[in-house]
């Protein structure tokens, strides 16, 4: 279990570092990374099985043998062929400790695909949290780009009742100065 506790510190300093550096884009990094382990694992998982149903096979196929020459050498004492009964035993024993043998490997890949299954689980769970922390960031950056462009908005587009009193009040000082401007002119012309 320590290559599957390894890679999930692994897993925990790397998100750690990419949400440090970069989380928007990194995330999304991180979250193909995760995606591709998960399916890895998951072609592990398949393939694992289907070396268990082999080995499963074999087994039966080997049972089989052992009772087949567990019968001949029933057969052979009976009929009093000491040297035929005593090869059978031979025989015998060696299927069955071939079988054992293959009865361990198959318990070492159940073994294997209980390990694999687990690191499939904190893969899919990893991927959950960084799936939301990237949704979280989307959501943050969304909320950041908005409220940024309220401000500039409102720094560069004043609001529309300050404009329009901006411009009546505009308007008023023009046609007075220009009146005082003309009145200014007459007397000027009266003198």
């Amino acid at each position: 279990m320590g290559l599957f506790d390894d890679l999930s510190k692994f897993l925990e300093h790397r998100l750690e570092e990419f949400l440090r550096n970069n989380p928007h884009l990194e995330l999304g990094a991180l979250l193909e990374q995760l995606r591709q382990q998960e399916e890895d694992t998951l072609k592990l998982i398949a393939e694992l099985k289907l070396q268990e149903k082999r080995s499963q096979d074999e087994i039966l196929s080997t049972a089989q043998e052992i009772q087949r020459w567990h019968i001949r050498v029933q057969k052979a004492k009976n009929a009093g062929k000491q040297d035929l009964a005593a090869a059978a035993q031979d025989r015998e024993a060696a299927l069955l400790r071939e079988g054992n043998q293959r009865w361990g490997q198959m318990q070492g890949l159940k073994e294997r695909i209980a390990q694999s299954q687990e690191l499939l689980g904190k893969i899919q769970v990893r991927r959950q949290e960084v799936q939301a922390k990237a949704t979280e960031a989307q959501t943050a950056r969304a909320q950041t780009q908005t409220q940024q462009r309220i401000e500039t908005d409102g720094w560069w587009n004043p609001t529309s009742s300050y404009t329009s009193g901006l411009d009546d009040l505009e308007e008023k000082f023009r046609r007075w100065e220009t009146q005082d401007e003309l009145e200014q002119m007459k007397r000027n012309l009266g003198k």
